[in-house]
């Protein structure tokens, strides 16, 4: 496939998730302590904690490690206290890029942040600098399988704000909706036989940008030194590679 497409945006990404499986699992307590410590210790009442719970057990993650995760979360038991940050700037080519972190040392993770923006031709910004060219949703990848229709029904009843097709050979639509409606939407699909590929809360760029040759090569090493910090929990940013950049 020449040039580039939505689903070219959504493998990198994907991509990089997988690539940091090594470090999933210290990633999805992180998130399940921080979302048990903001939003209470039950599952039900807590979406944020649900989703986090659900994908730790898809990744495998021991019960009585996520069990612990929560009683940190909810100060029953001692443990290490997460922060959330984030860290904003630009990367090669103008492309803006969102770090957001889970630490308990916020200077540990600025100073490896910021290294590795500078490293890879890159430069820190402050908070705001560029989030403001960003806006937060709900992003599912989903093969439409036979019937592409039911697909777009159950989404449509479930709080799917948009829903069209990514560009891939496969039939994959991108569905996307408000962050509130993202665990019900997801329960729904999940509910109805659909397995998707992709799907985050994540930070959409209202205003993409098309990098190639050396200027991608450059921004994907930058993306795959920040994700390979600790303290790295996502990354979002407004660059789009075309195809023959990255094979």
């Amino acid at each position: 496939m020449a040039g580039h497409s939505k689903w070219a945006n959504i493998r990198h990404r994907k991509e990089r998730m997988d690539s940091k499986r090594g470090k999933i699992f210290s990633r999805l307590i992180k998130e399940i302590a921080v979302a048990a410590k903001t939003g209470g210790i039950d599952p039900a009442a807590n979406p944020r904690l649900r989703l986090a719970v659900e994908k730790a057990r898809e990744a495998n993650v021991p019960n009585d490690n996520l069990e612990r995760a929560i009683k940190r979360g909810g100060g029953q038991l001692e443990g290490a206290d997460y922060a959330e940050i984030r860290h904003e700037g630009y990367g090669p080519g103008g492309a803006a890029i969102i770090v957001d972190c889970l630490t308990d040392n916020k200077n540990r993770t600025l100073s490896e942040v910021r290294h590795a923006f500078t490293k890879h031709g890159g430069n820190l910004g402050t908070n705001g600098s560029v989030a403001y060219l960003f806006h937060r949703c709900g992003q599912i990848l989903c093969a439409t399988g036979d019937n592409e229709i039911r697909l777009m029904e159950i989404a449509i009843e479930n709080g799917a704000e948009d829903f069209e097709p990514v560009g891939s050979d496969n039939g994959e639509v991108e569905i996307t909706c408000a962050p509130n409606d993202f665990p019900a939407l997801l329960s729904a699909l999940k509910t109805a036989g659909y397995a998707p590929e992709f799907a985050e809360i994540v930070m959409s760029a209202t205003n993409e940008i098309s990098l190639k040759g050396e200027e991608a090569k450059r921004m994907q090493k930058l993306l795959t030194a920040l994700e390979d910090l600790d303290d790295t929990q996502q990354i979002h940013t407004s660059a789009i590679f075309e195809e023959e950049a990255t094979s």
